[in-house]
């Protein structure tokens, strides 16, 4: 089944917007192998908007343009499926793209052949200048179906903001992921409301269908299309772990070439990856909300997590009660627990488990429920 975990990858949009071209693309691919990506699980490199000619030809199909895919769409398909990796790209329900390129309406089939043809493993279907009177789920419910009459195998994103209550109907369109959020920029107050703004939309996301946070900002260091005034590898961090903590799919938005070894080693964290891609793909429990939120999340394996996230920028000493998970005094139970950071271990804890957290830092716990 197609996203089984959420997916994970890179997309062009955050960098290099408009100035995509197929020597992006390649350089790109590379550096997922080359940088130790490819094997941490990172397998999509996806074109996001202006990648096309303003107009179809002749015979109503998109058309690469020339100036930037001079060896066209099929042969940098090929290049990247070489390295081992899955090809993506963009396309929109309206009849132009966000950024005034041709959209789908009314050339889904058609669109959906051609991608096929390309070799195309990843579709990004965005939400701009749709007719008035169709609503998310004929649109795209649309391209779901077309995408489906290929007969290839091909990961179904619906990009639509949020908009109609994603959530409640985008699982029956077919889609794989869904955003439902406005766009992110480089700054962590935009990213924080992100991720807090789907707390109570989680319970929607599961396996084949999960809430997309937006692509990651880890390592723009204000560079680029969504350049909002850059975070610090402390916030980086946090963000990062929100993405895997939430089950968010991942997909890198900075320029490879441009990253520091730090945001490799982040990115490549094998014990956030190992939450973010957790079998049983569980929202978390909330147990406390604001700038200071605590989520308890059931994992894989009879294991639990117990994360304290602190936004602000103050340092914030923070408890989860285990009686708002269920835990009684009496029952003689509690946790065995590791920092998944650290790896220091807490021994045997009841009741409570108190921590402090740096300003806007994270500190997640890991372990087994015990008597």
């Amino acid at each position: 089944m197609l996203g089984r975990t959420p997916p994970m990858g890179w997309n062009s949009w955050n960098t290099f917007a408009w100035n995509i071209n197929e020597n992006v693309v390649r350089d790109m691919a590379d550096l997922i192998v080359e940088k130790g990506l490819k094997d941490a699980g990172y397998e999509y490199i996806v074109i996001d908007d202006c990648w096309s000619l303003r107009e179809r030809d002749e015979n109503g199909k998109l058309v690469a343009d020339p100036e930037k895919f001079p060896s066209g769409i099929k042969a940098l398909a090929d290049y990247v499926h070489s390295k081992g990796l899955k090809f993506g790209m963009y396309s929109c329900v309206g009849s132009r793209t966000c950024a005034c390129y041709p959209g789908a309406f009314g050339h889904e089939y058609t669109d959906a052949q051609t991608f096929a043809d390309w070799g195309v493993d990843y579709l990004k279907h965005d939400f701009c200048q749709r007719p008035s009177l169709a609503n998310g789920p004929i649109l795209y419910n649309r391209m779901s179906m077309a995408l489906k009459a290929t007969g290839r195998e091909i990961l179904f994103s619906a990009c639509n903001w949020g908009k109609f209550e994603t959530e409640k109907w985008i699982r029956s369109t077919g889609a794989h992921i869904y955003r439902s959020t406005f766009d992110i920029t480089d700054n962590f107050e935009c990213l924080s409301k992100i991720a807090m703004s789907q707390i109570d939309k989680l319970a929607y996301s599961t396996p084949g269908c999960f809430n997309d946070l937006d692509m990651l900002v880890v390592g723009m260091r204000n560079r680029g299309r969504v350049a909002d005034g850059g975070c610090t590898d402390t916030q980086y961090a946090t963000h990062f772990a929100l993405w895997c903590f939430l089950q968010s799919p991942l997909m890198i938005g900075g320029n490879l070439s441009a990253m520091t070894d730090s945001d490799f080693k982040l990115l490549k964290n094998k014990e956030l990856l190992r939450i973010n891609q957790d079998k049983e793909a569980r929202p978390p429990v909330v147990l406390a909300g604001g700038d200071r939120p605590i989520f308890f999340k059931h994992l894989d394996n009879g294991e639990y997590a117990i994360a304290f996230f602190n936004l602000t920028e103050g340092e914030a000493t923070m408890y989860a009660e285990f009686f708002d998970i269920g835990i009684t005094p009496e029952c003689g139970h509690g946790f065995e627990l590791r920092d998944i950071m650290t790896g220091e271990e807490t021994g045997f804890v009841k009741d409570y488990l108190g921590t402090k957290v740096e300003p806007f830092g994270f500190k997640i716990f890991r372990g087994k429920f015990v008597k």
